[in-house]
């Protein structure tokens, strides 16, 4: 079976670097991490560009609730998600705003207090870790689960173990986690989709579903 750190390389030869996460800021990345749940980018830049000048947390925690939900409708699930970000950023002005200070908590004690905030799982709390906070995580999603079914993994379906076994294979590198992640997204838009387009795909020597 090919190894997880040969399929990195394979789709970083394939794709080239994604320069992820596509944000403006730490804070465009972590509300962006939020209203991406349940829908594509597309859907979540048009709901940012309804916050515009407001995207901070100080504007977003006077924001009423009702207001926030009707400027981020875009991005689908609006009342919900409003409620989301405002516990987060609710959480965030415990920490005065610091994003230098999160950063320098340990990973395990800050994803457990992420994964405490009202609508922040698994797979939001590791993209928020990975790319605002800088902790080497890797970020598991549909896609990952997807790619890895094919080319013959037993996928766990708990996700803190197909994080490790990932994580296990891999350096214990930002930078190369953030990448993979990544390249993993675009692969499966590219060429993994739900009806894979297999004949071009450059893991087919590996994927069990095209041999």
């Amino acid at each position: 079976m090919i190894a997880v750190e040969t399929v990195f390389q394979k789709l970083l030869a394939a794709h080239g670097e994604q320069f992820w996460w596509p944000a403006e800021s730490d804070f465009e990345m972590l509300i962006g991490a939020i209203l991406v749940q349940n829908t594509n980018w597309s859907n979540v830049e048009k709901a940012l560009a309804g916050l515009e000048a407001e995207l901070n947390p100080e504007a977003i925690r006077e924001m009423p609730t009702e207001e926030l939900a009707l400027k981020i409708r875009p991005s689908g699930y609006y009342n919900q998600k409003a409620l989301k970000i405002k516990a987060f950023v609710a959480w965030q002005g415990e920490w005065e705003d610091d994003i230098h200070a999160i950063r320098q908590q340990p990973l395990a004690k800050l994803r457990a207090e992420l994964l405490n905030i009202k609508g922040i799982g698994p797979e939001t709390a590791d993209c928020m870790l990975a790319y605002a906070f800088r902790k080497p995580v890797m970020v598991i999603d549909a896609y990952s689960r997807r790619l890895f079914a094919r080319i013959g993994y037993e996928v766990p379906k708990k996700y803190e173990a197909f994080q490790q076994m990932l994580e296990t294979g891999l350096p214990d590198d930002l930078l190369i986690l953030q990448e993979f992640h990544a390249l993993i997204v675009e692969h499966c838009k590219q060429y993994c989709q739900k009806t894979p387009k297999c004949l071009a795909c450059p893991l087919k020597r590996e994927c069990k579903q095209y041999i």
